[in-house]
């Protein structure tokens, strides 16, 4: 078929979105960025932030653009989001206006910046929220919610993002909590001591220091983020219902 016999009314039109699932550790605890709708569908409900895809811009170009309109958040801080696509939601049904694909984002990380208490487009309200009280999410973003703690879940496995949520200087103790924080669940303290030490790059002794963390043993030796980006070998999950 030519270009010129191409009829785009052939098919039934869909608008195309973007959602976002935005991560950080917050308090020793994992937090989602989440905004209170302002409008219906799902009016006062909490949901990710996203929205419409433009005709003339890409989906990565949306989310970035929502993000900063819906939270409040500075066009520097959303600009330097690493986001990455989690991939796509397309059941007829996910939303009751019409036909949407949603192109889902996500991103866990460090330092983020409370956002706006009031937020812009179509939400009234923006803020962190722990992972373990986002229920009820409007339209299917539980589902994507899950599926981004999955995907950020399985980074901290092949990379070293963990080391970016410690002090400059940490404990492995402090490291261990950020695992167990975005894994949600607790790990053996001597097994993880022994598989960080093992994996090459991943942490540096910091020479003659150390930190007292509480109770009356020795003080705790600091580390620092290594030279690594990627674990050789991983530094796997533990299987559910046991701990490593």
């Amino acid at each position: 078929m030519t270009a010129a016999a191409y009829d785009p009314h052939a098919f039934v039109p869909f608008a195309v979105t973007v959602d976002l699932a935005v991560l950080t550790v917050r308090g020793g605890a994992l937090h989602v960025l989440l905004i209170r709708r302002g409008q219906e569908p799902y009016e006062g409900a909490w949901a990710l932030p996203g929205g419409f895809v433009l005709p003339r811009e890409s989906a990565e170009t949306a989310a970035r653009r929502e993000l900063a309109e819906e939270t409040g958040l500075s066009e520097a801080v959303v600009a330097a989001l690493h986001l990455e696509q989690l991939r796509t939601y397309s059941d007829p049904d996910r939303d009751p206006r019409m036909r949407v694909v949603s192109v889902a984002f996500t991103a866990l990380v460090p330092d983020m910046p409370e956002p706006a208490a009031q937020g812009g487009g179509d939400a009234a309200q923006a803020r962190w929220v722990p992972v373990g009280e986002a229920a009820g999410l409007a339209f299917d973003h539980g589902s994507i919610l899950a599926d981004a703690r999955s995907r950020v879940g399985a980074k901290l496995e092949y990379t070293c993002l963990a080391t970016g949520f410690c002090p400059p200087e940490f404990t492995l103790g402090e490291l261990q909590s950020v695992y167990e924080t975005v894994w949600g669940t607790a790990l053996d303290r001597p097994n993880f001591r022994r598989k960080v030490l093992a994996t090459p790059g991943f942490v540096e002794a910091v020479p003659g220091a150390a930190r007292l963390t509480g109770g009356r043993g020795k003080p705790a030796a600091l580390y620092r983020a290594g030279p690594a980006t990627a674990l050789h070998p991983p530094l796997l999950r533990p299987t559910e219902g046991h701990t490593r």
